[in-house]
């Protein structure tokens, strides 16, 4: 009774501390949007009369929706060759997914301009091997952000999805096996769905962390790319536009936030 009747001693400051530092900024920022400098729909008018930014938010969706899915084509056989692994190997192969968390965004960022570029690694082995006899433009467009984020986020997707495989019952796996099931069917009807679920949170977070990336694309992007938080860090440190950037970033966290409603729907419908 005593450590309950103490419990809101501990649990308040860090209620407040959550509020102060992650809600009220939000509240701020919505507020700005149509309360800066005065009551005004103003600024939401002039986003929806300027169809440049809805172009913009559609690119960065689009740039959103092909990261998740490169990172699940790769990140889903990853973490179940993973799972397969003996104990060593499989150590071994985690530390190498985690390596790149200890490298600085910015340093692996830059590296992909001396692999990718015009005289890289990349086109001097095409061109070597004779399949191309100019350079292949990989950087400073979509493909270039891309892969970028891909890099980036893949770690994201694959370490939690290897940790819910890994939690995956081996032996409804051998109860499929006896009961005459192929090693297909059991993937397919056994361990695929049980594994969707960590696997359809992974895509919607690599989705959700895509949106507001910012030095990637920045650099890889060469600025011929537009993203949200590009176009953000122009209307808040160029124009500035202050009230016109609260639009756009509530107008970014509503459809985020639709995004997962949608996704919590279909699992609750699904599971």
């Amino acid at each position: 009774m005593r450590i309950g009747r103490n419990a809101g001693g501990y649990v308040v400051p860090l209620l407040v501390l959550m509020v102060v530092a992650f809600d009220v900024p939000i509240l701020l920022m919505l507020a700005s949007s149509v309360l800066a400098p005065h009551p005004t729909v103003a600024h939401w008018a002039e986003l929806v009369e300027s169809p440049i930014y809805f172009r913009v938010l559609g690119n960065t969706f689009q740039i959103a929706l092909v990261t998740a899915a490169v990172c699940g084509l790769i990140g889903y056989p990853l973490a179940y060759w993973m799972r397969g692994l003996g104990g060593r190997a499989q150590l071994v192969v985690v530390t190498l997914v985690l390596l790149p968390f200890w490298i600085s965004i910015l340093v692996r960022t830059y590296a992909w301009i001396v692999v990718l570029g015009n005289n890289g690694i990349v086109n001097r082995s095409l061109m070597g091997l004779g399949l191309t006899d100019r350079p292949v433009s990989f950087l400073y467009n979509q493909l270039g952000v891309t892969i970028g984020t891909t890099n980036v986020l893949l770690p994201f997707l694959v370490l939690p999805l290897f940790a819910a495989m890994l939690k995956i019952d081996e032996r409804l796996l051998q109860a499929a096996a006896t009961l005459g099931a192929p090693r297909r069917a059991i993937f397919w009807r056994v361990f695929f769905p049980l594994s969707l679920p960590a696997f359809a949170a992974g895509l919607v977070l690599v989705f959700i962390l895509t949106l507001g990336f910012y030095v990637t694309p920045a650099i890889l992007g060469g600025g011929r790319v537009p993203m949200i938080s590009n176009m953000l860090d122009i209307l808040i440190n160029q124009m500035p536009r202050w009230e016109l950037a609260a639009a756009i970033s509530t107008l970014l966290l509503a459809a985020t936030l639709a995004l997962y409603g949608v996704y919590r729907a279909i699992a609750a419908r699904t599971a």
